[in-house]
């Protein structure tokens, strides 16, 4: 199948490289010409393991190409895959400025009957829009090309994008044309070779399909961190309620780890894009508005809790905190909406200096705290120790699991860890003579 993804950002590229892998032949494009430069040399601008070799090997074989000029993506294309970016604005709501320049640009160049694919994050309501922008330009070239758009939200995590595109739980299709849908069940089928994963519903029911999925794994990780923190005042541990409840099978043990909040580019702004729609519609989306609210005051539990031990030595301020991993998650060099940002911003201005490492977002972080002299981003985990009177781990990169204890307790000037992901063992901190702080246990 010959297929268009406009848009070569986290999503586009992803799908465009694993469409690509199964056969399919794809042009990509995007408005950057300096990533498309990029792209065609045989590099992605983007981090996300496994990612890289696959585009070098499809473009290689002829199967994945790249270009600035949507004309020429979608001049003989069977689908149209809109996979650009939809920013939060102040209020909430998404920015489909993007999407609908795209829907515009469709309608102008299309040279035949096309089917167009929403699969980037968008309200309810928005897959009419495109189909009507596109009618507008077809009747302004006075043609009259057959048009379906498809609503194909995507359901990928960052750090394991391709084995979740390659492998899915589910892929859902919203549509009311039935040579739409077949051309897309034919597309993933290679994709459901095990059982049938393809559902098929109405268009306005995949769009709200996607924020409901993403609402729902926010509530639980705001959830499981609203016990924490009542763990930590009544005396409860929540790893082990944490065991408790997560072996009901309805609650389950995915996504109650307690940490330091959700952040990403998904979860944030899907929730408040859902807030705002249920506003919109006259609902008071009560739960969401928590759910919201929690995960802001999560986000700044560490600083606080850092701040509540220095307050007996004279406060934060002159003091060195050294801070392993800024990405909101491992596996990514992901930043927006990072629990890192709120936690460096707190304790900075309250006069801490940070020393921060992460192996892979480093350079995303020198230009989110370039303007503040009290953060330092440093090139190696240990040297982030030297001369601090802390360290705390705010991101679960497999490296930081089992670190060098000594190393760390000789390089601080005194062994104090403030643990955000609950990644060791307080039993084992103190027998290697720590002060130890983690989520959702009272500090002995």
């Amino acid at each position: 199948m010959k297929l268009c993804i406009i848009g070569t950002g986290y999503v586009g590229l992803v799908s465009a490289a694993c469409f690509a892998e199964m056969g399919n032949t794809v042009t990509c494009v995007d408005v950057n010409p300096a990533v498309v430069e990029k792209l065609n040399a045989g590099s992605v601008h983007i981090f996300e393991p496994g990612l890289e070799p696959m585009v070098r090997h499809s473009r290689a074989d002829g199967r994945l190409t790249f270009t600035t000029r949507l004309e020429e993506g979608i001049a003989n294309a069977d689908c149209a895959f809109i996979c650009v970016g939809t920013p939060p604005q102040p209020d909430g709501s998404c920015d489909l400025s993007y999407v609908r320049q795209v829907a515009g640009e469709i309608g102008r160049h299309m040279q035949k009957d096309l089917v167009v694919v929403d699969k980037s994050t968008v309200p309810v309501g928005t897959a009419d829009e495109v189909r009507a922008l596109i009618d507008k330009e077809l009747a302004a070239r006075g043609v009259s090309y057959k048009v379906d758009v498809v609503s194909n939200p995507e359901f990928l995590k960052e750090g394991d994008a391709i084995s979740d595109f390659m492998k899915p739980d589910r892929v859902v299709l919203g549509t009311d044309s039935e040579r739409a849908a077949a051309l897309m069940r034919e597309l993933y089928s290679p994709f459901a070779r095990t059982r049938d994963k393809i559902i098929v519903m109405g268009v306005r029911s995949a769009e709200m399909t996607k924020y409901a999925a993403n609402c729902m794994l926010a509530t639980k990780i705001s959830f499981i961190n609203e016990i924490a923190t009542i763990c930590e005042k009544v005396g409860a541990d929540v790893r082990d309620v944490r065991t408790g409840i997560g072996s009901d099978t309805r609650i389950g043990y995915q996504f109650i780890y307690p940490g330091v909040g959700y952040g990403g580019s998904c979860f944030p702004k899907d929730v408040k894009a859902l807030i705002h729609t249920a506003e919109k519609a006259g609902v008071e989306p009560k739960l969401l508005n928590a759910v919201e609210d929690v995960n802001a005051r999560q986000k700044k539990h560490m600083a606080g809790r850092i701040k509540e031990y220095f307050a007996p030595q004279g406060g934060v301020k002159g003091k060195t905190l050294a801070l392993w991993g800024l990405a909101f998650k491992a596996n990514t060099d992901d930043m927006r909406e990072a629990a890192a940002i709120s936690i460096v911003n707190e304790l900075t201005e309250a006069g801490m200096m940070v020393r921060a490492f992460d192996p892979v977002a480093a350079d995303n972080a020198r230009q989110i705290f370039k303007d503040n002299p009290l953060v330092e981003i440093v090139d190696s985990q240990y040297s982030a120790c030297e001369g601090a009177q802390g360290l705390l781990v705010v991101t679960e990169w497999n490296q930081f699991r089992n670190p060098d204890f000594d190393k760390i307790k000789s390089l601080l000037t005194a062994p104090l860890l403030f643990d955000g992901r609950n990644l060791y063992s307080p039993s084992f901190m103190a027998q290697r003579g720590f002060a130890y702080f983690c989520i959702g246990r009272r500090a002995d």
